[in-house]
Order: C-alpha cells, then structure tokens, then sequence
C-alpha cells in the first residue's frame, strides 16, 4: 500500500463522512439559529427550548435522506472491499 493508496483512501473517507453528516448538521444549525432568534425577540431564556426542535429536525433529515446515505455508504464499502486486495499488498 503507497502513500499515494492511503491518502486517496483516508480523503475519501473524509468526503463521505461530511456528505453524510453535513445535512443533518446543517438541520440542526439553521434551526438552532432561528429557535435563538425567537428567544432573542421574545426573551424566553429555557435553554432547554432549543433541544427538541434540533432533535425532529435532525430525525426528519435524516428520514428524507435514509436511502441516499445508505446508497453513498453502500457503494464506498463495495468500493473498499472490492480494491482490498490491491490495499493489502
């Protein structure tokens, strides 16, 4: 295995991990930002107001998106698995 193998795996890796997690996170963010700014004009100080809002939208998202991550995390496994024997040697 190269270097070149390893750092073409490992950004790989990488790209997929943020393509998975970024729309849930991003979910999470905006709604985030617009429950603060409804606490900020309405000046309800519940720290607590913040967290289930976050948690459905993140559940939404990530119910939407279930079969395109699950297709992205499938090819790159058969990815991965199928080029093993070119990673072992």
């Amino acid at each position: 295995m190269t270097e070149d193998m390893v750092l073409a795996l490992g950004s790989e890796a990488i790209k997929i991990v943020v393509y998975l997690a970024g729309p849930m996170l991003l979910a999470a963010m905006v709604i985030g930002i617009l429950v603060s700014v409804l606490q900020a004009i309405t000046q309800i100080n519940e720290a607590t107001l913040t967290f289930i809002p976050k948690m459905v939208a993140v559940v939404l998202v990530l119910v939407v998106m279930a079969p395109w991550m699950l297709e992205m995390l499938q090819q790159y496994t058969i990815e991965v698995l199928g080029n093993a024997g070119d990673l072992v040697r």
